[in-house]
């Protein structure tokens, strides 16, 4: 089971901060596609991961990233400054 975290607007589409999941992902990009698969909110969500970035355990990290041993991912978007 991994935590996984949304904020944001990625909160909001899918409804929930958080949750724990049971997946046989190798890679972010592969959670994803579960994710996509799960109900319409989420492929809605997840349409275009071009406007997110994704943490592993806290530090940031790219979708092709292996999730083997990997306890939380957050998903968010790009931060901007100001």
């Amino acid at each position: 089971m991994i935590d996984i975290l949304y904020f944001a607007w990625l909160r909001e589409r899918i409804g929930i901060p958080r949750e724990k999941w049971a997946t046989e992902a190798a890679t972010v990009a592969d959670l994803i596609e579960e994710l996509r698969g799960r109900e319409e909110r989420y492929a809605l969500a997840f349409q275009d991961i071009s406007a997110l970035r994704v943490a592993l355990d806290q530090e940031l990290s790219e979708f092709d990233a292996p999730l083997d041993g990997v306890r939380e991912v957050a998903f968010f978007p790009p931060m901007t400054g100001g």
